[in-house]
């Protein structure tokens, strides 16, 4: 059970019945199940991701696994894949159990640091002199473009003021990313270029909206099709380039030879459509008609809290709808919290009797501590008690705090996985 405070949280039917349809959606993408679906070995032969790979005439088997899944992944790889492994890398948020095989690293995230820097550093390492009998297996999940800080001038460290301005700003991960690549010898393709000429498949797990692999983790191992020019635009529509010190925020060209990535296969292998698919059918075990809204939502929290909170008071009683995708948060206030619980303290002003709401983060951090919250009633009477103004909370982006004193917020830790938000809507 993921859910920590499942029990606590419980106390209604029909929270039990939201919380259940949640463990669901969990279940279906840990990370530990989706590689060893994925990933399969048959004496030398190697199914990875719908493809297969002889390793009869390999020399070297390099895995780098990168991102909020990193641990997990690389964890299951080694137990399949045991002493064929020569060496790799494993770079995660959370500190990595050891491994016989693979190094381990644990950098910081939403911002760089030296950690991430070092580990970079390391993976580039680990990629060079590679030849065309050799094959490089990647696992790419959310969180990666941060953990891939290797910026041109290693002093450089512009991208924290860049990635702040443009989180305050509210862009999207999209626009993020576009910056991001330029900014690093570690994305856009660039993994893809130091693995040149060995063979690369690329496992990918995807936590951005329309799971487009060259946004995911910033593309290392996908060809570019932005430019500097590109993230430039970016970063004038939201007046950041004055910020930085250096010409043009110190960024760089990704690689654009076709060579690069012509012994690359990039294949997708989970997304928040399995937590969707697995969450519509426990809320339909559970009696409820329930149907997928939108697996690709994006747009300002507050604004989908309220757009959330309409489409299911207009549904009809036993019903569940279901959300994923990735809102953002234009920042306007001094306070602290995440996306999700500001879409649910946003619906939570006028929530009304019969309706449960939970918007939570699949990796289990919301900006901080707590995955997401539950709206209801009950969660809404214990603010009212506790004399809380829900709407200047709002407007001062202070949604932390909020639920810290009003509880009913979901607690899971970090879960290994990471496929965007989720939201599930209930009407009993």
């Amino acid at each position: 059970m993921k859910i920590h405070n499942f029990t606590a949280l419980a106390t209604t039917p029909e929270r039990k019945a939201l919380l259940d349809i949640a463990e669901a959606g969990f279940a279906a993408i840990d990370t530990s199940s989706v590689i060893h679906n994925a990933v399969r070995l048959h004496g030398d032969t190697l199914e990875a991701g719908g493809h297969t790979v002889s390793l009869a005439g390999v020399n070297r088997l390099i895995v780098i696994a990168i991102g909020k899944c990193a641990a997990d992944a690389a964890f299951v790889l080694e137990q399949i894949l045991g002493d064929r492994i020569t060496d790799g890398v494993v770079v995660d948020v959370k500190v990595c159990p050891i491994m016989e095989r693979l190094k381990t690293f644990c950098g910081t995230h939403p911002l760089p640091s030296d950690e991430n820097v070092h580990a970079a550093e390391a993976i580039r390492a680990s990629l060079a002199g590679l030849t065309e009998q050799d094959l490089v297996i990647f696992v790419i999940s959310g969180g990666g473009s941060t953990l891939l800080f290797l910026p041109e001038d290693r002093a450089d460290r512009n991208e924290v003021k860049i990635v702040t301005a443009l989180m305050d700003a509210g862009a999207t991960i999209q626009e993020m990313n576009i910056v991001r690549k330029h900014l690093s010898l570690a994305r856009g393709g660039y993994l893809a270029k130091y693995a040149y000429p060995a063979r690369v498949v690329s496992l990918i797990m995807s936590d951005v909206p329309a799971n487009d692999i060259a946004f995911i983790a910033s593309g290392p191992t996908v060809k570019d099709v932005t430019t500097i020019k590109d993230a430039e635009k970016v970063l004038e529509k939201y007046d950041i380039l004055k910020i930085c010190k250096l010409a043009k925020c110190g960024m760089i060209e990704t690689p654009k030879d076709d060579k690069y990535f012509e012994r690359v296969t990039n294949e997708l292998i989970v997304s928040n459509v399995r937590a969707l698919d697995a969450m519509k059918h426990a809320a339909e075990r559970l009696g409820f008609k329930a149907e997928i809204k939108d697996s690709q939502f994006t747009g300002e929290a507050a604004q989908n809290g309220e757009m959330i909170l309409a489409a299911i008071e207009k549904a009809p009683p036993r019903s569940v709808f279901l959300w994923g995708g990735e809102s953002t948060v234009t920042v306007r206030g001094t306070g602290s919290g995440g996306r999700n619980l500001e879409i649910a303290l946003s619906a939570l002003r006028r929530v009304p009797p019969g309706v449960e709401i939970l918007s939570f983060a699949s990796d289990g951090r919301d900006h901080g501590a707590f995955a997401g919250a539950i709206c209801d009633t009950m969660t809404k009477s214990v603010a009212e008690k506790a004399g809380l103004d829900m709407e200047a909370v709002l407007k001062n982006n202070d949604t932390y705090p909020f639920f810290e004193t009003v509880g009913n917020y979901l607690m899971t830790g970090d879960t290994g996985s990471n496929v965007s938000d989720l939201v599930i809507a209930l009407k009993a």
